[in-house]
């Protein structure tokens, strides 16, 4: 399991349970987590085992042999995958677009046995273009002509239902590495302070896992998702489904919320047509509030994913469209009304009280608000010395709190920031040029902002 952590609808993990009934062959599920992802921290551990701990109870009483591996020191982990695919009838693992873990599958795929790797992250595979694309209304266009034919092949609820009872697996020694119960998993993830990570940035009070995610889904079906059109970005209508984390580590399935939707709202995939014209609202054929929140979790979503599949280094500055390196390029030494350093930036004391607030957010919770996080960006270009120090300064930030971070769809929010999925905007002005410009005065007019401020930003901004 790389992509795709969790036991429902899950397309790698059906495949390998047909697999193993198809060559008579007991199955084994490895999951791991090592120290070397990029900001490795208590935060994002405590949430990634949390996922592991859920997925080895709701495999523990099925007729699969689960493998959890939780590295201890650099490079505890090394020769295992290496060691099971010597002596294993085939491999299954996930298509990525996350760079480590794109690097990972590269690894199984070398394996000395059949591999298999399933592209199945979102409901439009990879491998359905062979391209990216530079706006969202570009990849709806596309999504409306081929979308409805992709959903024919939705995953199974629960793949591993009817795997049939088969003989233990005739393993290799694996005394060289440590394997966790669900229990101790648990217990490793209320006790890191023995892992080399970084311990400055705390856990959070919100578990992972797939049973997390799905108490998170089903209250937002029911709660949120019918006023998510109108109340998504204001503050305190509080309509965030709040799922960015779940998917993004693989915990849930956006198949799943699109079945649900169909139950909850009595819709099927055979209401739509191929051909549309790309709008935003209407073509699914359902209320306001399961179509913008389907606009998200799928066009936004896979426009992401999609680029950083076709684009490995999206996260480099030289991926940003030409128009948009250029006019900021233009702009680089234009005089800032002010600049703060990164540890200013960090601590969320500027003298803007709603970045300090989103900022705040994000430090505590690991989550910003979906509206904010894209003023959040545009104020950091205006603050910073030059456009490319304020790209790596917001994916610092992003990388290391969010709960998300490292993600392709945060990645390419980054890059709106500069003008990714976006168009050339007039007139021009001073830092941005003609990229979109965005205020705290104008967004503070527009939205519903005062618990959230009271919350997160109590006091005055300093003068």
């Amino acid at each position: 399991m790389l992509a795709n952590r969790r036991t429902r609808y899950n397309h790698s993990l059906e495949h390998a349970v047909r697999l193993a009934e198809q060559l008579q062959q007991p199955l084994v599920v490895l999951e791991g987590l090592g120290l070397r992802y990029p900001h490795a921290s208590a935060r994002h551990h405590r949430f990634i085992l949390d996922g592991m701990a859920d997925t080895a109870r709701q495999l523990a009483d099925r007729h699969v042999t689960m493998l959890s591996h939780v590295a201890r020191h650099p490079g505890s982990g090394q020769g295992l995958l290496h060691t099971l695919g010597e002596h294993a009838s085939a491999v299954v693992s996930d298509l990525t677009s996350i760079p480590l873990l794109r690097r990972l599958a590269a690894q199984a795929a070398r394996l000395p046995c059949r591999v298999d790797l399933v592209d199945s992250v979102g409901l439009h595979p990879f491998s359905a273009s062979d391209r990216h694309f530079p706006t969202a209304h570009a990849f709806r266009r596309h999504l409306h002509r081929t979308l409805p034919a992709l959903l024919a092949g939705a995953p199974h609820p629960d793949p591993t239902q009817t795997i049939h009872r088969g003989a233990e697996p005739d393993l290799p020694d694996l005394s060289r590495w440590q394997f966790e119960t669900p229990e101790t998993l648990v217990a490793l993830g209320r006790a890191l302070a023995d892992l080399p990570i970084d311990h400055s940035v705390p856990p959070v009070d919100e578990p992972g896992g797939e049973v997390a995610a799905q108490a998170r889904w089903r209250t937002f079906l029911v709660d949120g998702l019918p006023g998510y059109a109108d109340g998504r970005n204001h503050p305190d209508a509080d309509t965030a489904s709040g799922l960015s984390p779940y998917l993004h580590h693989g915990h849930i399935s956006t198949h799943q919320m699109l079945a649900d939707i169909g139950e909850a709202y009595g819709w099927d995939p055979g209401v739509l047509e191929p051909g549309g014209r790309g709008s935003r609202t209407g073509w699914w054929g359902l209320p306001a509030g399961p179509e913008a929140y389907l606009d998200q979790v799928v066009t936004w979503r896979e426009l992401g994913q999609l680029f950083s599949w076709h684009v490995p280094d999206a996260h480099e500055w030289e991926t940003l469209p030409d128009w948009a390196r250029k006019t900021l390029d233009v702009h680089a030494t234009d005089p800032r009304p002010e600049t703060y350093d990164r540890a200013t930036l960090e601590a969320g004391e500027t003298r803007d009280r709603i970045w300090n607030a989103a900022q705040r957010q994000l430090v505590e919770t690991g989550r910003m608000h979906n509206y904010l996080r894209m003023l959040w960006g545009k104020k950091v270009l205006q603050w910073s010395a030059s456009p490319q120090e304020a790209f790596q300064t917001l994916l610092y930030l992003n990388d290391k709190y969010a709960l998300d971070g490292r993600d392709p769809n945060s990645i390419a929010g980054v890059g709106w920031v500069f003008g990714r999925f976006d168009r050339a905007w007039g007139p021009e002005r001073p830092v941005f040029g003609k990229t979109r410009y965005m205020t705290s005065a104008s967004t503070e007019r527009k939205l519903r902002l005062k618990d959230y401020l009271a919350r997160w930003a109590p006091e005055a901004p300093a003068p």
